[in-house]
């Protein structure tokens, strides 16, 4: 035995073992400048994951999700034909999600904030049809879908959640076609304040008072309402002391009275 492990070849295998753990260790130490925190410590956890995760679970999922990626303001995360490789959640930041008509005209689809996962409409056709684009400086952690669908077929729950968010995009663009064509201008406007103070409370934001990263023009596009009726809408709404507004922030005064809009 000890004739065997003092041999060249054995020598070789162990210096080879070891130059592999040294790199191992380069990148463990180099992961926090890609990846600032893992799943199971991060705070957003019990938006992006189940709340039932298996300690061995949660260690595959450390070991899935294992760079961040940084994308400044105005910058695209993806922009639409690009190919789809991943599913992204928003870390930190924001991001707003467009389609771009051929007369030039963007409709706004959606405005995500940390925990909103981006992409899954890459998952039907192996390519994205619409831009995410930062409306600050922000990170996404990147979730390469192979190994994704790796997890969920060894995890229902990670199945099941997957399914969870599939279905609830679906949900959110039955609501936005409710929303552009029954409501009207002002019932618009008060939904998505209502629903995005829901939005920040569920991850443990202020839901009364919250800056609004995206500008009047592009909240008009996602509410299908010109600039100009955004901005008297909210005038209206200060007026009736509904909402105080100051620049971009909001300070909603009475959610109810906003409800019965």
């Amino acid at each position: 035995m000890n004739t065997l492990d003092s041999s060249p070849v054995s020598t070789a295998r162990s210096a080879a073992a070891q130059r592999v753990h040294m790199m191992q260790a380069v990148a463990c130490e180099d992961a926090p400048k890609l990846a600032q925190a893992r799943c199971s410590s991060c705070s957003l956890r019990g938006v992006c994951l189940p709340a039932d995760l298996t300690p061995a679970e949660l260690e595959r999922i450390d070991a899935l999700v294992c760079t961040t990626r940084p994308v400044r303001r105005g910058e695209a995360l993806f922009r639409a034909h690009d190919e789809f490789q991943s599913l992204y959640a928003v870390r930190t930041g924001s991001f707003k999600t467009s389609i771009m008509h051929r007369d030039g005209y963007e409709q706004v689809t959606g405005f995500h904030i940390p925990g909103d996962p981006l992409g899954l409409d890459g998952i039907s056709c192996g390519y994205q049809s619409c831009e995410a684009v930062a409306l600050e400086d922000s990170t996404v952690c990147v979730i390469p879908f192979g190994q994704l669908e790796t997890v969920c077929g060894e995890s229902r729950r990670m199945q099941r959640h997957l399914y969870h968010l599939m279905s609830a995009e679906i949900v959110r663009e039955s609501g936005l076609m409710m929303l552009l064509g029954k409501m009207t201008a002002e019932q618009r406007l008060a939904s998505f304040l209502l629903d995005l103070a829901a939005r920040f409370r569920l991850r443990g934001y202020s839901g009364a008072k919250f800056n609004l990263k995206m500008s009047r023009d592009e909240i008009g596009g996602f509410l299908g309402i010109k600039l100009e009726t955004v901005s008297r809408m909210f005038s209206r709404f200060q007026r009736e002391g509904f909402v105080q507004t100051q620049g971009r922030q909001i300070q909603i005064l009475d959610a109810e009275k906003l409800a019965q809009v």
